[in-house]
Order: structure tokens, then C-alpha cells, then sequence
């Protein structure tokens, strides 16, 4: 039988564990699964568009929507009159806007890249969170939005694995499926025991790079081509390289106390310096399933502590060198109501939704936008050039969702032709893009 660790050191380095040799020496998994393949591929320049994504998708229905710029043009609409929640103006690629205090404590370099998203999910249901991120049967073959990702940039950025990592669903309808099957939950603390206890494959990497290395060089010794030779030259790491990844590694797992949003925002970093992945999904809160929310104070309390959050990813990819290689999306089941008599809770919407989007192939500022519908506010249509909210736009409320989608596979290169196979309905948002 295979225990719990065996299992989870395949998941995440695949079959035979190639992807801890790809770790140890630098090279890609591919090379050791096919090395003629590999060596003959080209491979992307460091100005491709491939990201690595960190997506955080909530179930309960956040009212991440009653916070963001967008919202504070019509004072039908209801805020929580914390202090910490006041009205602010920032500014965004350009735009003075108003958002919630707290989104001011995002850096200008951040908010340049900053953009928020308002569309409509078309459901109030918590359990439709799968077909949402399934853009609600727009995608082909019902793949999820973070599947697709993955798999447009896979190949691209030499991951392990395509399929994306779960570090932090909190109910079932925060599952990830990648070709209708589902992927496990891998919470923080079993990633560092599995990978830091004594006999984890951290402790034992250099080794394992010197041997790797040289199995490599005595094969290929007679039996390769300059350009073989090359490339094995050019993507193998140095020992100093390697030691410097296992003790950064280490230390990062090592700081892991619990299973909380800090505790997955390290293990996502971690599990991008491994190429383990190119999406890792989490789960950081923005006020939850909040019906009865006396003041707002739940939203307030976890608005605050949810950008404090992003502030701390952002600085964290900074300090690793990430900031340009990796990116945030976020998308929820359903957004909150924002008119009058929503001061102590507030209901489903399935009108509006706000998806929160960082990093660098990203225009900061504020796409689409909210208006009255029936007894509450729903998302504008959307001008798909310039982003705009407008009642004009080319974009209607119900192709929002797959807009979204689409806009997210052009952020990372993927060309007109495959985006309109994977996802046939929808435009991509101009105005979203740097």
C-alpha cells in the first residue's frame, strides 16, 4: 500500500519523481521524460507572456464586491461605515477612483497593475461554484478557468505538472477538477511535513543534483549533438544555485504553523520556486456568507485583514523575484447586494461580482461597473476596447463571465483562434490588458 507521504510526493513529482531531479538540476521535467524532445523544442524567452497564477476562489459568495472602486458613484449603494472603511480616493493606471481604505494600502506599483473586474456570475447558488469557475458552460469540455490556465502555460514555463494545486478550499464546492477529474486538497501543513521532514527530498538535493548531473554527462559524454550539449549547458543550476534554493525552501516550509491564508500564500510561493505548478488556487476570506453581518462588521473585519493579505503576497513575490513571473485572480461563486437595507447583512447577487486581477500583464483601473436592476444593482454591459461599464457596451451582463475568461487566456499569449475553441462565447477585454 502506498502511504499518505509516497502519495503525495508522486502528486507532486509526477511518476518516478522526475520532477525532483528537474528540481536538483535545474532542467525541465520534459527533458527527463523525453530528453531528445526536450532538447530539439524551443523554449520561451523571458518575455513571454506565461504567468504562474495564485487564484483565489470563494464559495460563500464574498462581498468583495461592496468595497472596490466602482461602487462609490451612486450613494444608494451601502457601505460599512467603519473608519477603516471610509471612502478613499486612489489612483489607478491613470484613474482617480474611490475604494474602501483599505485597497490604498496596495503600493502604486501594485495598483498600476490593479485591475477590477465587475461582471455577473447569473447564479445565487453557493454549490454552482464549479460551474462558475467553468464560466457557467462556457468552456469547452466544461474545463475550469484555472485548468485552462494551466494548461496554456504549462509547457511554457517547464512546470512538473500542469494540473493546478489546492492549498486552501474550505467546502467541497471549492474543489478543482483538470479534465473532469478531481484534484486533490494539499493544505500547507502536509506540504512542509512531506517535504521537510528527514528524509523529504529538500534534505537530500544536492546529492541528488551531483548524481543526476552526472548519469547526464557520462550518457551524453559521446552520444550527443552541440546543440544537446547546449541546451543541457544552459538550463543545468550550479551548486550554488542549488544550495540556495534548498536553504530558502526550507526556511520558507520551515515558518508554516498552521493552515491559515499566510500559511498558503508561503506554500504557493514555495510550490512556484519548485515549478511544481502553474496555478495554485487559496482561499482568502472577504466577509464570507455574511446574511446577518450586524454593522457589517464581519466584512469590515475581513476586508481589511483580505488586502492586508494581498499586500503581503505582493511584497513576498517582490523579495523573491516574482513579481513579474506570477499573477492574481480571484472569482466567486456570486457577489453580495449592495442597495439600501443591506447595513446588517447582505443576500446573494447573482448580478454582480467583482473578480480582482494583479500582476504585470494587467492595466490597472476598473472594468465595467454596477447600475440599479429591479430591487438592487447589477453589472454593466462592458465596452470591450477601452473596458469601460457603459449601457452601450458591446459586452452584455451575461457575457461578462466569459469574457472574464477569455481575457484571462490573452493576458498570458494565448492566440485569438484558441481562445475562441476553448471558450466560444465572449470578447476579450481590451482595456484590462498592459
Amino acid at each position: 500500500m502506498m502511504t499518505r507521504r509516497q502519495a503525495l510526493m508522486s502528486l507532486l513529482f509526477g511518476t518516478g519523481l522526475v520532477g525532483l531531479r528537474a528540481l536538483a538540476t535545474g532542467l525541465p521535467a520534459a527533458f527527463f521524460l523525453n530528453p531528445r524532445r526536450a532538447c530539439a523544442n524551443s523554449t520561451c524567452a523571458p518575455s513571454d507572456k506565461a504567468q504562474y497564477f495564485i487564484f483565489n476562489t470563494s464559495g460563500s459568495g464574498d462581498p468583495l464586491n461592496a468595497s472596490v472602486p466602482g461602487t462609490y458613484d451612486d450613494p444608494n449603494i451601502v457601505h460599512s461605515l467603519d473608519p477603516s472603511m471610509q471612502p478613499t480616493p486612489i489612483t489607478i493606471g491613470g484613474q482617480n477612483v474611490t475604494a474602501a481604505l483599505p485597497w490604498a494600502s496596495l503600493s502604486p506599483s501594485v495598483l498600476e497593475r490593479t485591475c477590477f473586474f465587475h461582471l455577473m456570475t447569473n447564479t445565487p447558488i453557493h454549490p454552482k461554484e464549479p460551474d462558475v469557475l467553468k464560466l457557467m458552460g462556457a468552456t469547452r469540455a466544461g474545463q475550469m478557468l484555472p485548468s485552462l490556465l494551466a494548461k496554456q502555460v504549462a509547457a511554457c514555463l517547464g512546470t512538473i505538472q500542469t494540473q493546478p494545486i489546492s492549498l486552501g478550499a474550505s467546502s467541497p464546492a471549492e474543489a478543482l477538477n483538470y479534465d473532469g477529474t478531481a484534484l486533490p486538497l494539499i493544505p500547507p501543513l502536509a506540504l512542509k511535513s512531506t517535504l521537510t521532514s528527514p528524509a523529504g527530498p529538500l534534505t537530500n538535493l544536492q546529492p541528488l543534483r551531483d548524481q543526476t548531473l552526472s548519469q547526464i554527462y557520462e550518457l551524453y559524454k559521446t552520444d550527443a549533438t552541440a546543440a544537446e550539449r547546449k541546451y543541457i549547458d544552459n538550463w543545468t543550476a550550479t551548486q550554488q544555485q542549488v544550495r540556495s534554493l534548498n536553504q530558502s525552501l526550507l526556511s520558507a516550509l520551515n515558518s508554516i504553523k498552521d493552515n491559515s491564508v499566510q500559511s498558503q500564500i508561503v506554500a504557493a510561493i514555495v510550490l512556484i520556486q519548485m515549478n511544481v505548478t502553474p496555478v495554485i488556487a487559496v482561499h482568502i476570506p472577504f466577509g464570507g456568507d455574511n446574511h446577518r453581518d450586524i454593522g457589517l462588521a464581519i466584512e469590515t473585519q475581513q476586508t481589511v485583514s483580505g488586502v492586508a493579505s494581498l499586500v503581503s503576497l505582493m511584497q513576498q513575490l517582490s523579495s523573491a523575484g516574482l513579481n513579474d513571473r506570477v499573477s492574481f485572480a480571484s472569482l466567486n461563486v456570486f457577489g453580495r447586494t449592495l442597495g439600501r437595507g443591506n447595513a446588517d447583512g447582505r443576500q446573494h447577487n447573482p448580478n454582480h461580482q467583482v473578480s480582482l486581477l494583479i500582476g504585470k500583464p494587467f492595466r490597472g483601473g476598473v472594468v465595467g461597473g454596477v447600475a440599479s436592476l429591479k430591487d438592487d444593482y447589477g453589472a454593466l454591459p462592458i465596452d470591450a476596447v477601452s473596458g469601460a461599464g457603459l449601457a452601450s457596451g458591446n459586452i452584455s451582463p451575461a457575457d461578462t463571465l466569459a469574457s472574464f475568461g477569455r481575457t484571462l487566456l490573452a493576458s498570458v499569449g494565448t492566440d485569438s483562434a484558441a481562445i475562441a475553441t476553448e471558450i466560444p462565447s465572449g470578447q476579450v477585454v481590451q482595456g484590462a490588458l498592459a
